[in-house]
């Protein structure tokens, strides 16, 4: 019967086949820093007569990638379990056996393989940063110093819900009116290159001065027809280097970030996603008894935006001097009375964690009421410009016919 062994040792991953210590046949993979090593590992399992061999990479990988959700619905289902007395190792395995995406289900198995063998929790996220970033491991560590690891997965698991919650609600503010559009310059492509000139060759027979609107949209035509796959890769190729300018570039992406909460439309939600963040996190981190300090850390790279990342240090570093937090928020400008009388009223009564959570809950309702009304705005507002755009272009076609019709 095959078997799978792991192993937490970082290093390459070997295949291998032996005997067992009732002479049955097994295999399986395991990892180490070399074939020496993993021969060894084999040995002390009492696997005889092993063949190992390294594992080959595919070209092309199949496995599915693990999303954002996938670490929320872990933790949740994660809490869940620690908080019913469930053991929290057989809780990884019942976690696993739950989960729809099968590279997330294997995760969860590693990082059970870590705690099996000794390893705390926090350290065993702490070696998949591209899923826990520090404020997960921060919390999960103070979870288990204080020996309340089932509330504090539940206050990560909350996080993570409202924190995923709100980045839905503005990709859905942002992507549907760019789907509009390209929708838009798609039929006004189409309409350029095949429907256009079907017009054309009618107007040539005319031997009549045409329309300025005529000429204009035949002029268009012949000029996207000849350069229609040019603009096509300057499209791709635009959309790329802004993709890249905003992940290599700081400036551009710091830019960005100023020019969205100045935009008209979407800088409001921004500004109020910026604020729900902001109490979310820093309610959820002082509540696991984090140090206020460190906590503006954790709730700094967790903004999302550079000029509430410099605001927020700015408040940090006016914290450590001795300046109360309200204080030191007001004296930026740049945060709502609402949430700085919030903030001061915690301070004063010692309930800072609950009066930050309440207006984490006020200002993600904002987000899901001005995203709702976007949307209900942008609909008519889109339709009416994509209307336009092909009746003008109907327009310019017809007005030759009404002329000539007039004439004769």
């Amino acid at each position: 019967m095959a078997t799978a062994t792991r192993n937490a040792a970082k290093g390459a991953t070997y295949t291998w086949e032996g005997k067992d210590r009732q002479g049955r046949k097994t295999s399986g993979e395991i990892s180490a820093a070399s074939i020496a090593l993993a021969k060894a590992q084999l040995r002390n399992q009492g696997i005889k007569n092993g063949k190992v061999r390294k594992k080959t990479k595919p070209l092309f990988s199949n496995k599915k990638p693990i999303k954002t959700s996938d670490i929320t619905v872990f933790t949740r289902q994660l809490a869940t379990m620690m908080k019913a007395g469930v053991p929290l190792m057989q809780s990884f395995e019942i976690v696993a056996e739950g989960l729809d995406n099968p590279t997330m289900a294997e995760l969860v198995l590693e990082i059970r393989d870590d705690v099996a063998g000794g390893t705390s929790l926090a350290e065993s996220l702490q070696k998949h940063p591209k899923y826990f970033d520090a404020l997960f491991c921060s919390l999960i560590e103070a979870g288990e110093q204080s020996g309340a690891l089932e509330t504090m997965l539940d206050r990560v698991a909350l996080y993570k819900e409202k924190s995923e919650a709100v980045k839905k609600k503005i990709k859905k503010a942002m992507t549907y009116p760019a789907a509009v559009v390209a929708v838009a310059c798609i039929v006004t492509g189409i309409l350029l290159i095949y429907v256009v000139p079907q017009f054309a060759e009618t107007f040539g027979s005319f031997g009549a001065e045409l329309p300025a609107l005529t000429l204009f949209v035949l002029a268009c035509s012949e000029f996207v027809q000849a350069y229609a796959l040019l603009i096509v890769a300057a499209i791709v190729v635009a959309v790329v280097l802004f993709g890249q300018a905003r992940q290599r570039s700081k400036p551009f992406a710091d830019g960005l970030d100023r020019a969205l909460l100045k935009a008209p439309i979407i800088g409001s939600v921004v500004y109020q996603s910026i604020m729900a963040r902001f109490s979310r996190t820093l309610s959820t981190t002082f509540a696991a008894g984090v140090p206020l300090v460190d906590a503006l850390d954790s709730v700094a790279g967790a903004a999302g935006n550079d000029v509430y990342y410099r605001a927020i240090n700015k408040v940090k570093e006016e914290v450590t001097s001795g300046n109360t937090l309200n204080a030191s928020i007001k004296a930026t400008d740049l945060f709502p009375n609402l949430l700085i009388q919030m903030v001061a009223i915690g301070e004063e009564s010692g309930a800072l964690d609950e009066m930050l959570a309440k207006v984490a809950n006020h200002y993600e309702e904002e987000v899901d009421n001005a995203v709702d009304s976007l949307t209900s705005l942008m609909e008519p507002l889109i339709m009416s410009v994509l209307g336009g755009v092909v009746g003008v272009l109907l327009l310019a076609m017809y007005m030759p016919i009404f002329t000539i019709g007039q004439v004769m």
